[in-house]
């Protein structure tokens, strides 16, 4: 396997032309944090780093939005724009390793979705180069720019089978006055999804809110507040009503990244109504030492210690889902459903040829 590290976007651009016309398979790699996640690709001839292409290029910090390039690494972003009292309000994995353009090709943004929306909300403009060497900008650098095609959504947790990122706008957020973290447990997990749903109609202005969930021990709710102090007093007072919640460690926030670190890893979705039926179906696999983090949005992380492509039915059943990104497993992503059609259109317009990250997507895409 070849390795490239171009210092470059022009450079990107000519090392995808040559390789698209020697028919040789591109793997495009930032930090390498979540290289080992989805399937393996089918062919692996050039290796692409994005490790020099490390630059903030410009940060607005008037108008909330900084442009970076994607090999840039999310802890230096974060330190970047904080010396304008800003940030980028996700929570990623490894930010000390973790990259710009691989956050956004694995769509990782965390737990502040609930507060700040997803990574897809986040970013408002994107740089790609296509498999043969076009340099493709669709976005702007203003939040209100919503003209053209909307190519930083569909660039956002495709795997880098589409193009490679080079460059990313996003809009920012004030970093928080203060912030408080406040954990319960709960009896049962049918005791902590019915106050789960209780704090979801008290209808507070709740930065992050996460159950945990393990192998023969009780389940906690976490809730990260944010704001004034008088606001978060108010807040707490509200909460108190609903629980005897106390204050929690900030540790509890890297229960996602613990869990995403062993070898055996799954991300599923479920409504935020059936987080309990997708945890009584992990129990019925009978897995011993399996851990559990789920979002309020129904967004949550397993890790076991055999594979558990075997609850991935029973998921989909209920309307969820399940992507076994770590472990033995036949599939990563499962029944993509009837998006696979219009996924593999858009595959063969961007890369005809299957040139960047073939195989690695749903659907063998």
């Amino acid at each position: 396997m070849r390795e490239e590290v171009p210092s470059a976007e022009t450079e990107v651009a000519g090392i995808l032309r040559w390789a698209n016309q020697d028919g040789l398979a591109v793997i495009p790699r930032g930090g390498g944090t979540k290289q080992d996640w989805s399937n393996p690709p089918t062919r692996n001839d050039v290796q692409l780093s994005t490790a020099r292409l490390n630059r903030i290029l410009e940060h607005a910090w008037a108008d909330l939005t900084v442009t970076v390039e994607s090999g840039c690494t999310i802890a230096a972003l974060q330190t970047a724009v904080a010396e304008h009292g800003q940030r980028l309000a996700i929570d990623a994995l490894w930010p000390e390793q973790a990259t710009v353009g691989g956050v956004v090709s694995s769509n990782d943004s965390g737990t502040l979705r609930l507060a700040y929306g997803s990574l897809r909300d986040l970013i408002i403009g994107i740089t790609l180069v296509l498999a043969d060497g076009t340099i493709a900008r669709s976005g702007g650098k203003v939040v209100k720019n919503v003209a053209g095609y909307d190519l930083p959504k569909l660039a956002t947790g495709a795997f880098g089978t589409l193009g490679v990122i080079t460059q990313a706008t996003f809009r920012l957020h004030p970093l928080p006055r203060n912030t408080c973290t406040l954990t319960v447990a709960a009896a049962n997990p049918d005791t902590a999804q019915a106050l789960l749903l209780e704090i979801q109609s008290a209808k507070l202005a709740l930065a992050a809110l996460q159950l945990r969930f393990a192998a023969n021990t009780e389940p906690s709710i976490d809730v990260l507040l944010e704001g004034t102090e008088e606001g978060i007093a108010a807040q707490q007072a509200t909460l108190g009503t609903l629980a005897p919640f106390t204050d929690g460690s900030t540790e509890v926030w890297q229960a996602r990244q613990e869990i995403a670190g062993r070898p055996m890893v799954s991300k599923f979705s479920v409504l935020p109504s059936h987080i309990v039926r997708s945890i009584a179906a992990i129990e019925r696999l009978r897995v011993p030492q399996w851990r559990a983090a789920v979002q309020a949005t129904g967004i949550g992380w397993l890790s076991t210690e055999t594979p558990a492509e075997s609850l991935r039915a029973e998921l989909e059943r209920d309307g969820g889902s399940l992507a076994v990104l770590r472990g033995p497993r036949a599939d990563t992503w499962g029944e993509p459903g009837d998006a696979l059609p219009l996924m593999r259109t858009l595959k063969r317009q961007f890369d005809p040829k299957g040139t960047l990250n073939p195989g690695r997507f749903v659907g063998g895409i």
